[in-house]
């Protein structure tokens, strides 16, 4: 199964965790706490947990082209919430 995972450096990583679950949430089936959550993305599952110093981001789908798209639009969804932030650095390894 093609994944990726990314490890945001950033002290707000909870509330972007929150902000993304209950911005999907109306969506897409959503499972989360204040520190770790699962969202079924059309692609992809996405797995998110937040720790004090980052956000750790994995994608798990079928194909590598949907992950690959996931990946992007999850990214360009932290990015917006974390425009204050921003540039947040996102490293994605296989």
């Amino acid at each position: 199964m093609p994944e990726t995972l990314a490890r945001v450096p950033t002290q707000n990583a909870a509330r972007y965790l929150q902000q993304l679950c209950k911005h999907w949430a109306h969506r897409f089936e959503v499972d989360f706490t204040p520190d770790h959550a699962v969202v079924a993305l059309p692609e992809a599952r996405l797995t998110l947990n937040a720790f004090p110093e980052a956000l750790e981001i994995l994608l798990q789908g079928e194909s590598p082209e949907g992950v690959l798209r996931m990946r992007d639009v999850v990214q360009s969804h932290v990015d917006s919430f974390a425009f204050r932030e921003a540039p947040l650095e996102f490293t994605w390894r296989p």
